[in-house]
């Protein structure tokens, strides 16, 4: 495999990270995850979990059309940011795949990128 030169000069295999990026990546990543505060903080409770439970107990499959895979998320169809109201209403929750789950999240929040919360 090809080597890359990273932005600091450093020759790294391509698909690796050298040690400036290592670390650059990792204060990134402590910071964001400082200011995200806890799941408990973001609404991910233990009442939250039992309702997840049941609710994938109930609605086993991805709620995709077109995907029938079983369903490992419960999402909300409106975020607990924008409706911490709607946070245990099961009419608000669907059952999603992780690739499914992963794309909507990805979706929604580039659509959010640079949103003052």
């Amino acid at each position: 495999m090809a080597n890359r030169i990273t932005a600091c000069g450093c020759s790294v295999p391509k698909g690796t990270k050298c040690a400036h990026e290592q670390t650059r990546t990792t204060a990134r990543q402590k910071a964001n995850d400082a200011a995200r505060g806890t799941a408990a903080e973001r609404g991910y409770d233990k009442d939250w979990w039992r309702l997840r439970h049941a609710f994938l107990q109930v609605h086993p499959t991805c709620c995709v059309p077109g995907c029938e895979a079983k369903a490992t998320h419960v999402d909300h169809i409106k975020s607990i940011r924008d409706a911490p109201r709607l946070r245990l209403v099961e009419s608000n929750l669907r059952s999603m795949c992780l690739p499914c789950h992963s794309r909507r999240t990805a979706r929604d929040q580039s659509q959010n990128w640079g949103r003052k919360r």
